[in-house]
């Protein structure tokens, strides 16, 4: 492992907006965090906006700066990078930015039920391969935990360069019969993007020069609460042209 990562884990521990939970504490039992982020860690009582899968945490800390009354959880597990945006947070002093390392699959052991206001997924990995379409982070099996920690009406924002996962994300809404209030192929093409969608992170900076497309999906989960998996055409047909490029 490289100094600078080594560096970087160690002044992770420092920041006051970073919380680290040991394996133990959110393994099958509820970390002390969960249902007391309002009181025990923003000590307001100001809605709170996750972002799954943070990465620098760019959009966290843009999105904090932007809405200061709300407050905003950046989620990932790879420290090193998002000591980069809790760095950031730190040293602008913002009361409304946190972030936590951890596994997006264990997020029900940190948040309690209503506890969340919105989700935001930005550029996650699309998971291409058919066996690992329950690892897409709006599959069923991950809608039915953000389930249990959303507010009633809670809104979950999809910003990928990822056609299939667009595409996919929508077979789910369709699915399910939820609410979809966007659902744009093309945000800059199209002139829908606004200045909290024009926030670009590192990763969509780079999807743009090689010309690709950003896509933006907007949708709840009404009453919505279990969620069970499916088989998707779209896979297939990814599945059958991937086989054709390996002839």
């Amino acid at each position: 492992m490289g100094k600078d990562k080594l560096k970087r884990f160690a002044e992770n521990l420092t920041f006051e907006c970073f919380v680290q939970p040991a394996f133990e504490e959110m393994f099958r039992c509820d970390h002390p965090l969960k249902g007391r982020w309002h009181s025990d860690f923003f000590h307001n009582d100001n809605p709170i906006v996750l972002e799954l899968g943070c990465g620098k945490g760019e959009y966290t800390v843009a999105l904090a700066e932007r809405n200061p009354d709300k407050n905003y959880i950046g989620v990932d597990i790879k420290g090193a990078r998002m000591w980069r945006g809790a760095k950031m947070a730190t040293e602008a002093k913002m009361a409304n930015v946190g972030f936590l390392r951890s596994r997006i699959e264990f997020i029900e052991s940190m948040f309690a039920t209503d506890e969340i206001s919105e989700i935001w997924i930005t550029f996650p990995d699309p998971q291409l391969k058919t066996r690992r379409a329950k690892k897409r982070l709006t599959s069923p099996l991950f809608l039915e935990q953000y389930a249990k920690m959303l507010a009633p009406n809670g809104v979950i924002h999809l910003k990928t360069d990822s056609k299939h996962l667009f595409a996919y994300t929508q077979a789910v809404i369709e699915r399910f019969g939820l609410p979809c209030e966007v659902a744009n192929d093309d945000i800059y093409g199209s002139g829908f993007a606004d200045e909290i969608l024009s926030v670009k992170t590192a990763y969509e900076q780079v999807y743009l020069s090689r010309g690709l497309p950003i896509t933006y999906t907007r949708f709840r989960l009404g009453d919505i609460r279990h969620f069970e998996m499916f088989e998707w055409e779209g896979d297939d047909v990814l599945e059958k042209d991937a086989e054709e490029q390996r002839k």
